[in-house]
Parts: C-alpha cells; sequence; structure tokens
C-alpha cells in the first residue's frame, strides 16, 4: 500500500509537460474540431438529456420497470443508430415477496466494429435513478429538466444519464466531423444499478471470456468531483448493510398498564445501537479498525493539493461543524477510515401525534462503510459478534436476531494505470489544469466487480459537480460540466490512443 500511494505522489508532481496540449499540438489540432462540434450542438445534447430525464425510471419501484425498459430501448435504439451492434442481455429474474418470480430488466451490451492495432475502451454506466417526488421540495417537476443559472435539473441529471449520453455524444461528435474513433469502444448500459444491479454480476462473469475478453481499459463516470477542479477517481468504500432486531411480548403493549415491569425492545435496540460508534464518529465495533492501513507520511501530503472548502460545504449542506476541525480530517474520514451510519428503526411509532405504546419487536437498521483490506465477510461477523456480546451483558429476556444484506466490497486502483495518464492529458487538454487524484466515499460495486472478475484497468472519470446533489432534491448538472464532460471523453479517446502501445 505504502508503495502504491508513494506512486501516487510522484505521479500528482509528474512535470505538467507530460500532460499539456499546447495550442500548435498534434493534438490540438485533433481536437479543436470535435470541441467546436460540442459547442454547436449542445442545445441539442441539453434537449436529448430532457427527453431521458423524463423517462421515469425508478428502478426501486417494480411498476416502474417498464420505464427502465424504455429507456435502455432508448439507449439501444441510440447505439445502433451510431453503427454498434447491440445486444439487450438476459440478467435472469427476481423473486419477489409473494413468491412470484419476475424478469430483470436486460443490460445493454453493445460494441463498434474492432481494429485490431486500436486499445479497447468499455464504458460502464446505468439509466436507472432514485424515487423523485415534487413533494420532496424539488424546484420544478423532477422528470422535467429545467435550466436555471446554467444548471440542468431533473432526476438522474448527474447521476447517470447526463455522463451516460455525454459518452454517446463524444462518440457521436467524431462521427460528425468525419474523424476516426482512435480506439475500440464498448458499452455495458443498465437499469438496475440504484437497487443493486441485480443479475450483473453474473453477467460479466458470463462474459468475461467473450465480451470482455478483448477489453484493455474499463471506465465509469458514476460519481462526482470533490471540488470545483476536475478529478479522476481511484478508490471507493464498500457498504454493508445490518437489521439487528428486538423481539419480546407477543403482542404490542399499553405503557401505563406494563410500563416498568418488562424489558422493553426498544430500550433494548437503543442500548445496542448506541454501542456502535461514539460522539467523534469513531467505530467502535472491536477489529474493524484494525484492518485499516496505517497513514503513512506521502498518503498525508496527497490530500494537502485537493480543494475542499469546509465553509462552502457547511453552508450547502446545512451544519454548524464537521466532526473533524480540518479538510484532511474530513476527507479522510469520508475516503480512507470506514464509518458507520445508523439509518432508522422500523416497528417503531413514527407517525405525527403521541401514541403510548411499547412496541413488542422493533428492527434498527445500519450501514458500515468499509475501506480497503477490510472484507464484507469479516466485518459481518466483527458486527455480529459486538452486538451479542453487548446483548449478553445486558441479561435482556428478549431475542435478539442480526441480518445483513449487499457486502459490496471497497475498490481501490493504481493510479500508475496507463488510463490514469491519457485521463490526466483529457482534462489538462479540456480544463487547462491537473486533475485532482481523489477517492469516493459512498460504494460503487461495480468498480470493484469488474476489477476482480475481468482483471482489467478501472478508472473512474467523472464530470458531474460537487455541489449536484445525486440522490437529493433538486439534483442537478450543470451545462458546463455537461458539456465539458463531452468534450473530455472526447478527447479521452484521442489521449487513450496515444499511449505507448506494449512491446
Amino acid at each position: 500500500m505504502a508503495k502504491l500511494l508513494l506512486a501516487i505522489v510522484m505521479l500528482l508532481h509528474v512535470s505538467s509537460s507530460t500532460s499539456s496540449t499546447s495550442s500548435s499540438s498534434p493534438s490540438s489540432t485533433v481536437l479543436q474540431p470535435l470541441f467546436q462540434y460540442i459547442d454547436e450542438h449542445q442545445d441539442e445534447f441539453v434537449q436529448r438529456l430532457g427527453e431521458w430525464v423524463a423517462v421515469k425510471s425508478d428502478s426501486s419501484d417494480r411498476a416502474l420497470w417498464g420505464e427502465v425498459q424504455t429507456l435502455l430501448n432508448m439507449t439501444a435504439d441510440r447505439l445502433r443508430e451510431m453503427g454498434a451492434q447491440v445486444e439487450l442481455a438476459d440478467t435472469g429474474t427476481q423473486q419477489l415477496s409473494s413468491g412470484e418470480s419476475v424478469s430483470l430488466p436486460p443490460v445493454v451490451l453493445a460494441q463498434f466494429e474492432r481494429d485490431p492495432n486500436k486499445p479497447t475502451l468499455c464504458f460502464y454506466g446505468h439509466v436507472d435513478v432514485q424515487p423523485a417526488k415534487m413533494e420532496d421540495g424539488w424546484i420544478a417537476d423532477p422528470y422535467n429538466l429545467t435550466e436555471r443559472d446554467g444548471n440542468l435539473y431533473g432526476r438522474g441529471a448527474t447521476d447517470n444519464k447526463g455522463p451516460v449520453l455525454a459518452w454517446l455524444h463524444a462518440v457521436e461528435t467524431y462521427r460528425a466531423t468525419k474523424q476516426e474513433v482512435p480506439v475500440n469502444l464498448k458499452f455495458i448500459i443498465e437499469g438496475m444499478e440504484e437497487v443493486g444491479s441485480d443479475g450483473l454480476d453474473e453477467l460479466i462473469r458470463l462474459r468475461n471470456e467473450s465480451f470482455f475478453s478483448d477489453v484493455d481499459y474499463i471506465v465509469i463516470s458514476d460519481n462526482v468531483w470533490v471540488s470545483r477542479r476536475p478529478a479522476l477517481t481511484y478508490g471507493t468504500r464498500g457498504s454493508s448493510y445490518f437489521f439487528v432486531e428486538v423481539e419480546g411480548p407477543k403482542i404490542d403493549l399499553h405503557s401505563g398498564v406494563f410500563g416498568g415491569s418488562i424489558q422493553e425492545p426498544m430500550t433494548d435496540l437503543i442500548a445496542l445501537l448506541g454501542s456502535l460508534l461514539d460522539h467523534t464518529g469513531k467505530v467502535l465495533v472491536p477489529g474493524l479498525n484494525e484492518a485499516v492501513a496505517p497513514l503513512t507520511e506521502e498518503e498525508r501530503k496527497l490530500y494537502e493539493d485537493i480543494h475542499y472548502d469546509l465553509e462552502e460545504m457547511k453552508k450547502e449542506i446545512g451544519v454548524k461543524h464537521f466532526l473533524q476541525d480540518n479538510k484532511e480530517g474530513i476527507l479522510m474520514a469520508r475516503w480512507r477510515y470506514p464509518s458507520l451510519s445508523i439509518h432508522g428503526i422500523e416497528g417503531a411509532f413514527s407517525d405525527p401525534g403521541s401514541k403510548t405504546v411499547i412496541p413488542r419487536r422493533v428492527i434498527g437498521k445500519f450501514s458500515v462503510r468499509q475501506v480497503p483490506n477490510m472484507e464484507p465477510a469479516v466485518v459481518e461477523r466483527q458486527v455480529k459478534q459486538h452486538l451479542q456480546e453487548v446483548f449478553a451483558r445486558h441479561k435482556s429476556p428478549n431475542i435478539l436476531t442480526v441480518s445483513s444484506s449487499v457486502g459490496a466490497k471497497p475498490w481501490v486502483a493504481d493510479p500508475r494505470d496507463p488510463q490514469y495518464i491519457a485521463g490526466r492529458k483529457a482534462v489538462k487538454a479540456v480544463f487547462g489544469v491537473e486533475p485532482e487524484l481523489i477517492r469516493e466515499g459512498s460504494t460503487i460495486p461495480i468498480a470493484a466487480n469488474f476489477q476482480e472478475v475481468t482483471g482489467k484497468s478501472v478508472m473512474m472519470l467523472p464530470i458531474g459537480g460537487h455541489d449536484d446533489g445525486e440522490h437529493s432534491q433538486n439534483e442537478k448538472i450543470s451545462r458546463y460540466n455537461y458539456i465539458q464532460g463531452t468534450k473530455l471523453f472526447a478527447a479521452f479517446f484521442h489521449e487513450l490512443s496515444q499511449l505507448p502501445k506494449d512491446p
């Protein structure tokens, strides 16, 4: 790990002469017509984003899977129009709580004509979205793309419809300007990412020796910058979700009749949840923090070069202070250390008003974000053992059940990989600055899956802004990021093709 982090530091300080594109360089000659076309057609690209945002492809609602299918078909049609061979690959079925099995939406697998002399790039994206309702606090209909002050508001604008379209528009731009796309291209676009990508992991395994066999690089654009500067992402945290259930009497009870005479399940649950972390945010599960790689001086210096405005972020999310008092501490807490968040209690009274009931059964819900060197199976065992020991010490007569789901692994890449070099050059060509090398605090399971199954180089190349509000009310992408991001992807094709070929 120390060797890798030292390499990252060295990469950040490589002379800008290795990545800059001067106005008279061959790269500039190739890219300028592409950039001009993108500028001239930006209104068309925005309009197309509006058409995609209008499709209510909320994968969390089974009744809207038809909308998900509609947008997958639109994606497939667009790729066919550009000359790709497209397959809508079957991903199996999902069993509902009723016992009924339903077919999952397919995955779009697309590939353009292959030239054996070119590197092969595979892009992954998704077109499903999180739920959104006007009454949640949106400034406009979340399914009607609305432009205000240079921002394009709508569900999926940044996560992930905008970036997917930007990749398609980058391909379209080469074709429209009569330039040959300098790399072989493959696309894998799904519609179930927001609910766990059911069936996708198995599909990757099944197609590893066929669809992925000639892929050199895999790139994902399903995250955002951490500041106002463009970024390349080389790591994400993993995630495991837990349910801690405490069951007591066989029926709900009146607190005036039974309060003080029984051990209430809610009291047990609150004690259990309170044992998981302290007031500083430190996770108290024994053994969990010990797996984290020690912080080296080389890694610490990485965080000094990242632009992150604490005061701006406080205002943006509406808090008075963070648990850490400096930029480096906050970013490390988000990226390189595990965290535990309590999400809710099922079975507790939560409606307006008062109700003097003792619930017979309550379920606490929390998740653990894991970092490299942590294994979901080990984390699950540590958490369960901790909760069982705490419960045993209380000598409660109630019944404890702890279960977990998800178990997504963390991901970390080697930023010395060639496509990171190409990514840096593409960022410099479009934005005129060196990108920040960042990690991501959230979980994007497909990155680890791709890297583990295919063995290919994986990189995240985000175009979303730090304030885009993915999953939140008023999700947006700025017109600037959307259009410049399209240029970035077009430039990335070129820079990837310029990498030295293996001897």
